[in-house]
């Protein structure tokens, strides 16, 4: 099959461990005669703003639109400008605009690495738009205000849609996987009973439609010991935004840091492949920059391709990587 995947390689190591990953896909499609891609690189994050004046320009947006995958780089926004409204921060815009609701994220020990500990196959995937995020958890304004200068609130969206959106990518996820074949959901529907107790039910509901395919139950707090204490006990893990942002890193850290964490967006049209880590500026150029977690970002994204349109070739190319 032919496909168009973009490049976008974002800000300070960005700029290194992308092309790595490009070069790795390349190697890897190159061997598979039924299979071609275009590449297209796209203009994003600094190096944009300083080309452009724009951190996310709308010929980006445009082209994203026409492709069938991209590969962003890691964003270094806390570095931007504060008082240009051109210079944002790309990460919730693209989210948003492609309904990426999926942040899958796995966690793999590997034998000849230091690690807590080995044996461990854990892929936590988390919604990716709603929460607590306030960049994106609302259609217009943010989810966080002070009514005064002593009070500061933050609210937190839960939408039955999502929620399903992401239970669903768990259960096919642990189909495809084998193995145990056992979802965990993690929530604290103890305390917040409408909106956790929203996502739990939007879980129990697809879980019905996977029959053979476990679904398990558990308290955030408790999950977080058991992921220290008996990593290799889980499988695929669901859970909200905050909770699956900081439970992924915990993940991480348990199997040789950020360095070693790929991931991908995944909506119901598009896929983003997208790495755990930071963009890193204090070892920018320094040639330094691991780029596993990137390249086996990009390889997540192919074998998705080649999942959903069913193609050998594409698949053939990932396992390769």
């Amino acid at each position: 099959m032919d496909y168009r995947i973009g490049i976008l390689k974002g800000d300070d190591i960005g700029l290194e461990v992308v092309p790595v990953a490009v070069d790795v896909l390349k190697t890897a499609i190159a061997a598979q005669p039924d299979l071609t891609v275009e590449w297209v690189e796209l203009p994003i994050g600094y190096p944009s703003y300083l080309a452009t004046g724009e951190t996310m320009p709308a010929r980006t947006i445009e082209a994203l639109y026409g492709l069938d995958a991209w590969i962003l780089g890691p964003i270094g926004h806390m570095a931007y400008p504060k008082n240009d409204p051109k210079a944002i921060n790309p990460h919730p815009i693209i989210r948003r605009q492609f309904d990426l609701v999926s942040n899958i994220r796995p966690a793999k020990s590997h034998p000849r690495l230091p690690c807590l500990h080995q044996g461990v196959d854990v892929v936590i995937i988390r919604e990716n738009n709603e929460g607590f995020q306030p960049d994106r958890n609302m259609y217009r304004g943010i989810g966080e205000f002070m009514p005064n200068p002593d009070l500061a609130m933050s609210m937190r969206v839960i939408s039955r849609r999502n929620s399903q959106l992401v239970a669903r990518s768990g259960f096919e996820l642990a189909r495809q996987r084998g193995g145990k074949k056992k979802v965990t959901m993690v929530h604290k529907d103890t305390v917040f009973k409408l909106g956790c107790g929203l996502f739990a039910e939007a879980c129990r509901e697809v879980a019905k439609e996977y029959p053979d395919v476990e679904l398990e139950s558990m308290i955030v707090d408790t999950f977080a010991m058991n992921l220290v204490m008996r990593p290799q006990r889980f499988d695929v893990v669901v859970t909200t935004n905050m909770f699956g942002d900081i439970l992924s890193d915990e993940a991480a850290g348990l199997v040789g840091g950020l360095g070693m964490a790929p991931g991908v967006c995944v909506g119901p049209k598009y896929i983003m492949a997208q790495a755990t880590h930071g963009s890193a500026p204090d070892i920018a150029g320094k040639g330094i920059a691991n780029p596993y977690a990137m390249v086996m970002s990009a390889q997540m994204m192919l074998e998705w391709l080649g999942i959903r349109h069913n193609d050998a070739a594409a698949k053939a190319a990932a396992q390769m990587v």
